[in-house]
């Protein structure tokens, strides 16, 4: 638009590539329609994106102090592209302390935030005619960049049996072929909030080495888990190469700093580390004094960790006996991060999972994300979030369950 408001006319060769035209990222689609209704005085009630700094948790306040230290002692210039030194020898201490893996600061890349790490790691490692393993449902960035850079995903399934989601391992076999390159893992996993198992692992582990494979390890919620215990794959499998993916956002809130790092572990040589630094090198460095801070206290202090899981759990069996009390929804027990993916267990007059949410939103003013917003395999399944305050949960799945009410069908009752 010009400063009159006139727009301005744009040439018939302008076209935006194909390849943006392949992402979709559901999980803020309806975002603006939420916006737009909030802004005629409705009260919105958000459980759809994963960000405890937008509910009643803050940065702890050992972290904002050394942020305010770093800047004053200088750091504030270009840092390496691989990543500040002092931050990466920390990682390796705090994986040796929390996960049990051996790892160097040369193993460790410093990325903005677990996002760009998916990002590099496919532009490195895909093209055309080349295949990735990923979980069904899925983190929609997996499927996305897997797209954007001529790959193409394959989905194994996640299935939900006895009140927990499991690895389907004979959906990974049968999808195997040789155009794969790698397992994708999860773990905790967004959306379902599984914490699988060390049999689990181990086994993909094997089928990853009996066909050649690498596993990348997506691991940003390590230490947001509730009742079993968490197993780093790098710690269990070491006859495989295995891409670790982590970060701070999640488990150290501070979330809008965008700070994660990529592990190499098991490789014999270091051309997909290489390509990942190229890509680095590029976009010249994540932020300085974020880096720094961390590096002064991720090994320093724990306690924000232990009361954040503790509040959080009496969330999640909150929302989790409100559902249990329903009889139109169920949900598998989430055992690590912040998210329920219930189940509908009724027919209703919305055509799809992704209607329902929109309906939703229209009608209660619940923002709730599809199910194959996470190519889900079926349509019956959406994610929220239990990170907000008891009230607040308990208004919005209230809304929730009154909504099912009204649209499902007679036949269902």
């Amino acid at each position: 638009m010009t400063k009159k408001g006139r727009a301005i006319k744009i040439s018939k060769r302008f076209e935006v590539s194909q390849r943006v035209k392949i992402l979709r990222y559901e999980i803020r689609e309806l975002v603006p329609l939420a916006k737009s209704i909030e802004k005629k005085g409705e009260k919105i009630f958000w459980l759809n994106i994963g960000d405890p700094l937008k509910y009643d948790f803050k940065t702890p306040e050992h972290i904002l102090e050394a942020l305010y230290y770093a800047s004053r002692e200088n750091y504030n210039y270009y840092s390496d592209s691989q990543g500040l030194l002092e931050l990466r020898e920390a990682i390796v201490k705090k994986e040796k302390r929390v996960n049990n893996i051996d790892l160097s600061p040369d193993d460790i890349i410093i990325t903005a935030g677990v996002s760009e790490g998916i990002n590099f790691l496919m532009a490195s490692l895909l093209e055309k005619n080349r295949e990735l393993l990923i979980p069904s449902p899925t983190y929609p960035l997996y499927k996305n960049f897997i797209r954007f850079y001529g790959g193409e995903p394959k989905y194994y399934r996640l299935i939900e049996n006895n009140n927990r989601w499991s690895i389907d391992l004979s959906s990974i076999e049968e999808k195997i072929n040789d155009r794969t390159l790698g397992i994708v893992i999860i773990n905790p996993n967004n959306p379902t909030g599984a914490l699988f198992s060390k049999e689990d692992i181990l086994k993909v582990g094997e089928i990853a080495k009996e066909h050649d494979l690498i596993i990348i390890s997506d691991e940003i919620y390590d230490r947001i888990i509730y009742d079993k215990s968490f197993y780093s794959t790098a710690s269990l499998i070491k006859d495989v190469p295995i891409v670790g993916l982590n970060g701070f956002s999640k488990t150290y809130l501070v979330t809008g700093w965008r700070l994660g790092y990529v592990y190499f572990s098991n490789f014999e040589n270091d051309k997909l580390k290489d390509a990942f630094l190229k890509l680095a090198r590029n976009r010249l460095c994540v932020s300085t004094p974020f880096q720094k801070a961390l590096a002064d206290t991720i090994n320093k202090s724990d306690k924000h960790i232990f009361e954040m899981v503790y509040k959080l759990k009496r969330r999640r069996d909150f929302a989790l006996k409100m559902i249990e009390e329903n009889e139109d929804i169920e949900c598998a027990l989430p055992e690590g991060a912040f998210y329920l993916f219930p189940r509908i267990k009724v027919k209703g007059d919305w055509k799809n999972d992704t209607e329902f949410c929109r309906k939703l939103l229209i009608e209660e003013k619940v923002v709730i994300v599809s199910g194959s917003g996470f190519y889900m395999y079926d349509q019956n399944h959406f994610r929220t979030v239990f990170l907000p305050t008891e009230d607040y949960i308990q208004e919005a799945f209230t809304r929730i369950f009154k909504f099912i009410k009204r649209h499902k069908k007679e036949s269902s009752k």
